[in-house]
């Protein structure tokens, strides 16, 4: 215990200084050079980008500036990855706005506390997890459950946005699903300034993405929007605009909230943090498989954190890593997370003297570059493959994504559900494993007497158990056992094969006691083979192994084999299990 403290307090002092690994690079001009190229071609997308994804969380829209100020170079210079873009991302923000909702806030100033405490429980809870090498708890929101949340996250955020895309007002529905069905109904009253510039922008952001990707598509349409706007007078044609943006950067305040919505809040956080991680940790991932860079998941998860509780401080939105940033960030060639420093300190330039261009910009635009944004997140393709892989894993991303529909705006229910289904699943599957009786087959090699149509001994068996030995499968193993033996009235000898058991609990151990003093009451030896080191030093430690027989513990099935034909003589038939040449017995 000593000793392992001493390692996590020894780790911690490097866990808040990752950047010392790669500062000295930036004194090469070509590596300065391209962090700085990089850092301006991710500003040129982040600042209208987060605008947008702080109208989704329900923010004003300069919280989605604050967000990608200081806490994109905290999260850049206390992360692992060299190229993750960090900032307000589409998931995130749709959670923290449907995290927001139920306390049905008015008041900005309190909106903003209330997601500063949200990024306050997410950089809180990633710290922790990445300073007590947790981040391997990520590992319970299992592939299905992702792409079930994911694909149903996205269709419930681009059709949040069609009100706005469509200019109508909707009454606050209890359900997401209930929210659509009102804009439908609102259709006759379409504002058609607003659908007009808004199908405008959708129509050049996917032109602009096709023909001529290398282009910022979301600057270009944003320019050209805000001119048009300002140009047709949009504001006084009834159309939103974000309006006036507050020039500078932002204070420091410490967020606080109304106790009595703590606990909501904190789960909310929990699965926010988590869910945000992933994503981050999946993008990161990938680009350093392409780029061969050390990445620390754990670390990352400090990067995310740090950024996060910047984010608290500073009147920001919780923050994660961004898909489509990221690749940007690592296709303008990227190379140490300087860029994220870049990034961020373009973003504040633009705070400190650039907001007056932002007031004529349409809501209707920030709404057409959300749903341009998340579209492509809507992917059937890997739920068919989970299917055909593992119908349990289907059946995990097929109801996550469903329950995830219906329970909208309480996403975090959604996630639940599949991770409660998951883990059930994973359980039914381990609780009864494959069990076969084993036999030579021509080529020499012991395979499934049954599916192979192999011939079998009356007096000789082994038995093939494939999958840990814990107290749900225990029982199981156990009746398929005697139901195999109570079928062979001649049995001399029983070998079970322990070759795919890596683990073995106490209740598996008990088991495995009474089953060979049974087995010893009728007459017959019982002989296990090719069980694991740990396995055996465990069996060693509690006696069984000296109960058994040490003896009786073999490395290899024809030794046990072999061993029993010694003793018995006649009296067993072996041939079904001998190979068609003599072995030595070594």
């Amino acid at each position: 215990m000593g000793s392992w403290l001493v390692s996590l307090l020894s780790d911690w002092k490097d866990r808040f200084t990752p950047y010392t690994e790669w500062a000295g690079e930036l004194k090469n001009p070509a590596v300065l050079k391209a962090d700085v190229m990089a850092g301006l071609t991710s500003a040129l997308i982040l600042v209208p980008q987060s605008m947008a994804y702080a109208q989704l969380a329900g923010l004003p829209a300069y919280i989605g500036l604050y967000a990608s100020f200081l806490p994109i170079i905290v999260a850049g210079l206390f992360g692992s990855s060299r190229q993750l873009g960090s900032g307000p991302v589409a998931l995130v923000a749709l959670m923290t706005g449907t995290a927001l909702q139920p306390f049905n806030i008015h008041d900005v100033n309190t909106l903003i506390l209330y997601a500063g405490f949200l990024s306050l429980i997410m950089g809180l809870f990633q710290l922790l997890l990445g300073l007590f090498r947790l981040g391997i708890l990520v590992d319970f929101l299992s592939h299905p459950v992702i792409i079930g949340f994911t694909n149903a996250g996205a269709l419930i955020i681009a059709t949040s946005q069609l009100s706005k895309l469509m200019g109508v007002n909707v009454p606050a529905t209890e359900h997401h699903y209930e929210m659509v069905w009102e804009v439908l109904k609102a259709l006759p009253g379409t504002h058609w300034p607003t659908i007009a510039l808004g199908l405008f922008s959708l129509a050049s952001l996917l032109i602009i993405k096709k023909w001529a990707p290398k282009l910022p598509n979301i600057l270009i349409v944003v320019v050209v929007t805000t001119v048009l706007s300002w140009a047709v007078d949009y504001e006084h044609l009834g159309g939103a605009v974000v309006g006036a943006v507050p020039s500078g950067l932002p204070v420091f305040q410490i967020p606080s909230i109304d106790p009595a919505h703590f606990q909501a809040l904190l789960m909310s956080g929990i699965v926010m943090s988590l869910l945000g991680f992933v994503e981050a940790i999946s993008i990161a991932k990938a680009m350093a498989s392409q780029t061969r860079q050390r990445l620390s998941a754990n670390q990352e998860l400090v990067g995310q954190g740090m950024g996060n509780l910047a984010s608290a401080f500073f009147q920001g939105q919780p923050i994660s890593g961004s898909f489509s940033r990221s690749a940007v960030n690592f296709a303008a060639g990227a190379m140490t997370p300087f860029s994220s420093v870049v990034t961020g300190t373009l973003v504040a330039i633009s705070l400190l003297f650039f907001t007056d261009l932002l007031y004529y910009l349409p809501q209707s635009t920030l709404a057409a570059i959300i749903f341009v944004s998340v579209i492509n997140l809507v992917k059937f393709a890997p739920i068919k493959h989970v299917w055909k892989v593992e119908r349990h894993d289907g059946v995990v991303a097929v109801v996550t994504f469903f329950a995830t529909l219906m329970v909208a705006p309480e996403l975090e229910k959604g996630v639940f559900v599949g991770v409660v289904l998951s883990l059930g699943l994973f359980l039914y599957r381990t609780m009864s494993p494959n069990l076969v009786e084993v036999a030579r087959d021509a080529d020499g090699t012991m395979r499934g007497a049954v599916a192979h149509g192999l011939q079998t001994s009356e007096t000789l068996a082994v038995y093939r158990f494939d999958g840990d030995l814990y107290f749900a499968n225990t029982g199981y193993l156990e009746g398929k056992l005697l139901n195999y033996i109570a079928a062979k009235p001649k049995l001399k000898v029983l070998i079970l094969d322990l070759e795919a058991t890596g683990q073995v609990d106490s209740t598996g151990e008990e088991m495995l006691e009474k089953l060979a003093d049974r087995l010893r009451a009728t007459g017959i030896e019982f002989y296990i083979a090719r069980t694991k080191l740990r396995v055996y030093e465990a069996f060693q430690r509690s006696g069984l192994a000296r109960q058994i027989g040490e003896e009786r513990f073999f490395r290899e099935r024809k030794y046990a084999v072999a061993y029993a034909k010694e003793h018995w003589g006649d009296a067993i038939d072996v041939t079904p299990l001998q190979r068609y040449t003599p072995i030595e017995m070594k």
